[in-house]
């Protein structure tokens, strides 16, 4: 239910990022979009390389918010999971660097798991 709330009303970037993410454009990975894992929820999550990625917006400045951030990766870490930040306007101001960050990432998942 949280997760369906938060499709719904996503931020700009999310809506961008998310453009050049669904439909497995790149490489044939699937990405889901506000993706429940263990107690947390990642903006985009792919199963098979095994990243969270998360564009950041100003709230995450806060220190409430860079605790849970922080809490998030630790626990995150523990099931294998990398987690890839962005900050918002890097997302909707410059997509294409963003976009080579995760396709560095693919490349270093590739060459250690397949």
């Amino acid at each position: 239910m949280l997760a369906r709330n938060l499709r719904n009303n996503s931020a700009k970037s999310e809506i961008l990022f998310w453009h050049y993410l669904k439909g497995k454009q790149m490489r044939g990975y699937d990405f889901h979009r506000q993706k429940p894992v263990d107690n947390f929820i990642f903006d985009f999550f792919c199963p098979n390389l095994m990243p969270g990625i998360e564009p950041d917006g100003y709230s995450h400045y806060f220190d409430e918010i860079v605790e849970k951030d922080k809490k998030k990766e630790r626990e995150m870490k523990e099931l294998g999971i990398s987690i890839l930040r962005f900050d918002d306007s890097e997302v909707v101001d410059n997509i294409e660097n963003v976009l080579r960050v995760i396709e560095g990432f693919m490349d270093e998942f590739e060459k250690s798991h397949l």
